[in-house]
């Protein structure tokens, strides 16, 4: 950021509120301002060895969930296993779990999530277990503390649902399964 953007914000901030504020006072407001938009997700470890979710980067969308495994698991061509992580999560009411395959293994590997995304509902609490499908051209060894998924925590919104005897119309209508294209 330019010193002239950041003067210039400091400056809107500061006419704002009327009052003089330092760029320190700026960055420890917008920090707080970060920390609030944050979801409060509790985790529960079925045992002490079992790691954390992690974030890769800082802006990083999903978090990395490894395998949590007593013996490796091999999966063959064409087949799937349940795959368990030791971890339990809490979300808030109003918040899913989504767990999704991660892109190198795929392209490595062909590895997926058979059900991807999957969702974790708000209210299961129970060990959250992966079905990792293997549609690669080998067999594939998942290992314990393997990164074999990510995690997207998102909102969701409840539908109400209105019966009613017409839809309004649509350019597209009932065309599906390619109608809008070749």
């Amino acid at each position: 950021m330019s010193y002239l953007m950041i003067h210039t914000i400091r400056r809107l901030m500061c006419d704002k509120f009327s009052v003089l504020c330092t760029i320190e006072e700026l960055n420890a407001k917008q920090e707080r301002e970060d920390e609030r938009m944050k979801v409060n997700v509790r985790i529960k470890k079925a045992a002490p060895d079992v790691n954390l979710p992690k974030y890769q980067s800082d802006m990083a969308a999903g978090f990395d969930i490894e395998a949590y495994i007593s013996t490796p698991v091999v999966i063959p061509i064409g087949e799937r296993r349940l795959i368990g992580t030791g971890l339990h999560f809490q979300l808030p009411p109003d918040f899913e779990l989504q767990l999704r395959p991660r892109s190198g293994l795929a392209l490595k590997h062909g590895i997926t999530l058979t059900n991807a995304p999957a969702t974790i509902d708000a209210d299961f609490t129970g060990e959250v277990k992966v079905i990792v499908e293997n549609r690669g051209n080998a067999p594939f060894v998942v290992e314990n503390g393997m990164r074999i998924c990510q995690g997207v925590i998102n909102k969701v919104e409840k539908a109400q649902f209105s019966i009613v005897e017409e839809l309004s119309e649509t350019t597209r209508g009932a065309g599906g399964f390619g109608s809008t294209s070749v």
